[in-house]
């Protein structure tokens, strides 16, 4: 990895064509509404990161996003197609183009750094070699190079969440998906993981949701980029923001706010109000 892994391009995005569309959508489980009429779109390289606080169904909707949770109805479209009904076998694919980490890092404590990240690879027999390469640039990446022939077991929660981040990028994937990344960490480690999220976003240009119910991750993410210079990440000057990254804010099933920071600051609507406050 020159500093980053080489993220192909794909045609498909100057089109401006949103990577994943929620159209109308409700699931219940077979009570309340835990996705109550939800609508929105993230578009080619936008970053949208979703506020709420705990059990207002951030992570159903994330889940939704790759397909893991069906809706009861309204559509899912993600990377042109819609998943709403599809059987398995047809949607994996598409979820293979997508990359997730999960809230706890979900790894696997009886397989090593490196086979961790290679998962996904390995199913595929992927050769060694090839494998022993892309996970040491995802490594490289998020630092932990080093951790390569360790087990989770040995590593600190902010090593295991970078772990993570790395073995979502390792397949290249055309959306991120981020499940409160820095839940349960420590403020500086939380930043650690903030900074990487940000380079991700600076040097690939992926699309991405981001779920957290921290308003400071929250803002860092919108008033910093990555500086390859000094390998970085520094604020932005007074007053600036970074235009690709939105906010959106859940409440009891539904989006209550789609817009910009300066938009998020000054809304009128109660619930925004007191959660930021």
């Amino acid at each position: 990895m020159n500093e980053a892994p080489a993220v192909a391009m794909h045609q498909d995005e100057a089109a401006a064509q949103p990577v994943v569309e929620f159209r109308d959508v409700h699931i219940s489980f077979n009570g309340p509404d835990v996705l109550d009429g939800v609508s929105f779109a993230v578009g080619p390289r936008e970053t949208r990161v979703l506020l709420g606080p705990a059990g207002v169904g951030k992570s159903v909707l994330l889940k939704t996003a790759n397909g893991l949770i069906c809706p009861d109805s309204g559509q899912v479209v993600l990377l042109g197609n819609d998943i709403s009904q599809l059987r398995e076998r047809d949607l994996f694919p598409l979820r293979l183009r997508t990359g997730m980490v999960f809230q706890e890092g979900a790894l696997f404590d009886s397989l090593t750094v490196r086979d961790n990240v290679a998962y996904q690879l390995i199913q595929e027999e992927v050769p060694d070699e090839e494998i022993d390469s892309r996970v040491l640039e995802a490594l490289r990446f998020v630092g932990l190079e080093q951790t390569f022939s360790l087990f989770p077991g040995s590593l600190s929660g902010g090593m295991r969440r970078r772990v993570a981040i790395a073995r979502a990028l390792i397949r290249q994937p055309e959306l991120l998906l981020y499940d409160s990344p820095t839940g349960g960490l420590d403020p500086v480690t939380s930043t650690t993981i903030i900074e990487l999220i940000v380079k991700q976003r600076d040097f690939y240009r992926t699309p991405s949701i981001m779920v957290t119910h921290r308003l400071q991750d929250a803002f860092t993410m919108c008033t910093h980029r990555f500086d390859s210079d000094k390998g970085a990440m520094v604020k932005l000057p007074e007053g600036e923001t970074d235009q690709n990254t939105t906010f959106l804010m859940m409440n009891d099933g539904k989006i209550l706010f789609d817009g910009s920071l300066h938009d998020l600051v000054h809304s009128e609507d109660p619930f925004v109000r007191e959660f930021l406050e």
